[in-house]
């Protein structure tokens, strides 16, 4: 994959770039905060209007085609901005497993309404009792008639609380570790037995706990083969390592500039923190930790459409250790050089800190990637 950017992919950085300047300042933030829906509902028409939430898809469902490195360039320039609205949710989880299982009806029926900003999806997969094991799956879907019934729960649904539409992991034969026997169906958010309870999350975004009770729907709700929804999870899972990288990066960038910029201004015995050779040996520690975390990145987006299953997952995992220890150590650096206002609310480095703390552990935290890549060499 070439990384040098193209006309095209400069103009969609700095459109992106310029959207978050204007409209993303952290007084902005805050704001958007206080609404019922937790984000801005006017910059997420502004994301429709520019392509950005049907870029990933085919020019037939109103999108552009874009693929993983479109994805990196947006989500490091939401990073950077600390962004709010469910882009990750929608377009990146639940779009991207329409894409990869949806039958031409379904993506016909949904992928133009993303792209329109009219409809929202989230990726309804964890349950509380499977941490990170994917083939952890206890909700059920049992035959009805021409039908399925759908009955379980899933837990800390990334945006689930406004989502249109949920793609939902259930369990269709076997047993509970199982990798044969999980499905994926395309539920109505408000369909008989769909209850959320809705929540922020630590990092400020918003999340849903969903219970299903004698949930029914059709065989044309099926997204992909039955018994085969694993492998689609999988692909979704691994394309959300790679676009939190991204965003991981850009959350880097942007606390580095905070603390480099508050070195200059913060005076301790007289002089400017920044004068002393100790914080000036730290700051060249954050930067270059923050460019290896960023090749860490373009590892993930050059591996999420790599054909090889055993090779794609492997470097994910190298990824998500890479970015998760690069995000650790310059979030940590950064709260510590600023002090003790780096931990109060009115202060945007703190939330950066938290944001970069929840992707760590997002599909996975470093401990057990690290624990997976040890076993593959055994």
């Amino acid at each position: 994959m070439d990384f040098d950017l193209s006309d095209e992919q400069r103009l969609l950085q700095d459109t992106v770039t310029r959207l978050m300047a204007g409209r993303y300042a952290f007084d902005q933030r805050k704001q958007y905060l206080k609404t019922p829906e937790g984000y801005s509902t006017a910059v997420w028409s502004q994301y429709a209007e520019l392509g950005l939430l049907g870029l990933p898809f085919g020019e037939e469902y109103g999108g552009f085609g874009g693929g993983a490195q479109e994805i990196m360039l947006i989500m490091q320039a939401f990073g950077h901005a600390l962004i709010l609205e469910p882009y990750f949710a929608t377009v990146v989880l639940g779009g991207n497993a329409l894409q990869r299982a949806g039958s031409d009806a379904q993506k016909s029926a949904v992928l133009p309404a993303i792209a329109e900003g009219r409809m929202k999806l989230a990726f309804a997969h964890s349950e509380r009792q499977a941490r990170y094991d994917l083939a952890d799956v206890v909700t059920t879907a049992k035959r009805s008639g021409n039908g399925w019934v759908l009955d379980g729960a899933k837990s800390v649904v990334i945006h689930g609380d406004s989502a249109d539409k949920l793609v939902v992991s259930a369990r269709t034969s076997g047993e509970r570790y199982d990798e044969d026997g999980i499905t994926l169906f395309l539920l109505d958010a408000n369909a008989p037995g769909v209850a959320r309870r809705g929540y922020a999350t630590r990092d400020e975004l918003r999340a849903a706990d969903i219970a299903l009770g004698n949930v029914q729907v059709g065989d044309a709700d099926v997204l992909g083969e039955v018994d085969s929804g694993l492998m689609v999870v999988q692909r979704v899972v691994e394309t959300g390592i790679a676009a939190t990288a991204a965003e991981s990066v850009g959350a880097m960038e942007a606390m580095h500039s905070m603390t480099l910029e508050y070195s200059k201004t913060r005076e301790q015995f007289g002089k400017p923190i920044g004068s002393y050779q100790v914080v000036q040996h730290r700051l060249a520690d954050m930067f270059m930790t923050m460019e290896q975390g960023r090749s860490m990145a373009m590892l993930a987006t050059m591996m999420v459409d790599h054909p090889d299953d055993a090779e794609r997952a492997h470097r994910m995992a190298i990824a998500k250790v890479g970015v998760g220890q690069a995000g650790r150590y310059v979030s940590q650096s950064a709260i510590q050089m600023h002090g003790g206002i780096g931990m109060t609310e009115e202060y945007a480095v703190g939330h950066y800190f938290r944001r970069c703390m929840v992707i760590e552990r997002l599909f996975g935290d470093t401990a057990y990637y690290l624990q997976k890549l040890a076993e593959a060499v055994h």
